[in-house]
């Protein structure tokens, strides 16, 4: 089960090329990641919804944090804009667990060390353009797009579809929540981001349009080392997982709760207030997860590679991934059971037990 151990600096510089300098985020600097045995530190990110509402939830969950103390374990969540700044720092003591798109999962994957605990959402990112309707009119334009995130493999893939490559237009690399603006004031001609960066930039001006959709799914992401070190640990943060969905399931107020929560951890990493409502989160929270059947579970696509398998396949030809990182290792990552042991014991872990801070 072991595999491409030596690999993560390798694939690091393959899968995020110059994303170095997004990774250092000064607030960052701030979190004390320092390798430690007795921690649960687990990777959230309030900018994206629904994945910010359920990381809220996570970080707030009471029950969670006695079970884990129980084990002797201390739970910390920390915040961050994009998904490849979580899969740096997943493994080795640092980070425990974190929440990713798909893109960023299949670099964690290649790296080595990462179990996929359950699906956050299941949705789609869009390309979002200003008063262009075809995205091979966007040809030499000016494209916003977060380096290795699910909404730059869309990016990717909505060039192929227009027979364009990434050099036939120029690439700005952007944090998600500054897009919307970037586009209305005439700073880019359309940018790849998700939800709510395409809900907030439809709303500002009827010239706004999406060009180019492709579907996205997020993931609970567990180290395989401390799930190997701590199994029950990875169980209690799975478990956990599944009550915030529970939860946000039971009431609108619960969803209206959870967004609010994302709001404000998402205003303290970038110092701004989001221009997303409350009404939006709930709305893209709803179509994105909660009214989606057997939501957390493991689709059987993902098993069969029919979901991911295409990505991998595109993001090898592009030179993202290496092709010593095939199915089998995709597959591996994807048995993890812990999921199936939480589901078949709801009273040993509180499945539809409900205590959050306030």
């Amino acid at each position: 089960m072991r595999r491409l151990m030596n690999l993560p600096c390798v694939v690091a510089l393959i899968v995020f090329g110059a994303v170095a300098h997004a990774g250092h985020d000064p607030v960052y600097a701030s979190y004390d990641l320092a390798p430690r045995a007795a921690s649960a530190d687990v990777g959230v990110q309030p900018l994206g919804y629904p994945t910010g509402l359920v990381g809220a939830a996570m970080g707030r969950d009471r029950l969670l944090r006695h079970a884990l103390a129980t084990l002797g374990l201390e739970l910390k969540t920390f915040a961050f804009r994009r998904g490849p700044d979580i899969v740096d720092r997943l493994g080795g003591q640092r980070l425990e667990a974190g929440l990713v798109g798909d893109m960023p999962t299949l670099a964690a994957i290649a790296a080595g060390d990462t179990l996929v605990a359950g699906v956050v959402k299941f949705s789609t990112s869009a390309v979002v353009s200003r008063e262009i309707g075809l995205m091979e009119n966007l040809r030499g334009r000016r494209i916003a797009y977060v380096e290795g995130s699910s909404a730059h493999y869309t990016l990717l893939e909505g060039l192929a579809s227009a027979g364009l490559k990434e050099s036939d237009v120029e690439l700005v690399a952007m944090p998600v929540n500054d897009m919307p603006d970037a586009l209305r004031d005439g700073t880019v001609s359309a940018f790849a981001a998700w939800e709510p960066a395409p809900a907030i930039a439809l709303a500002q001006d009827p010239a706004h349009r999406i060009v180019f959709r492709g579907r996205s799914t997020d993931y609970l992401l567990i180290s395989r080392q401390f799930a190997e070190a701590h199994p029950e640990a990875a169980r209690q943060l799975t478990a956990a997982l599944v009550r915030a969905i529970r939860w946000m399931q039971r009431r609108r107020d619960n969803i209206e709760t959870a967004a609010r929560w994302a709001m404000a951890d998402g205003a303290r990493l970038t110092s701004e207030p989001t221009q997303a409502s409350v009404s939006q989160a709930v709305r893209i929270t709803r179509a994105e997860l909660l009214d989606i059947p057997a939501l957390p579970t493991i689709p059987a696509s993902a098993h069969g590679m029919q979901g991911l398998g295409g990505k991998l396949g595109l993001l090898q030809r592009l030179g993202k991934i290496p092709h010593t990182v095939g199915a089998a290792e995709v597959t591996q990552a994807f048995d993890y059971d812990g999921l199936a042991a939480v589901l078949s014991a709801p009273a040993k872990y509180r499945l539809n037990n409900f205590e959050y801070d306030r």
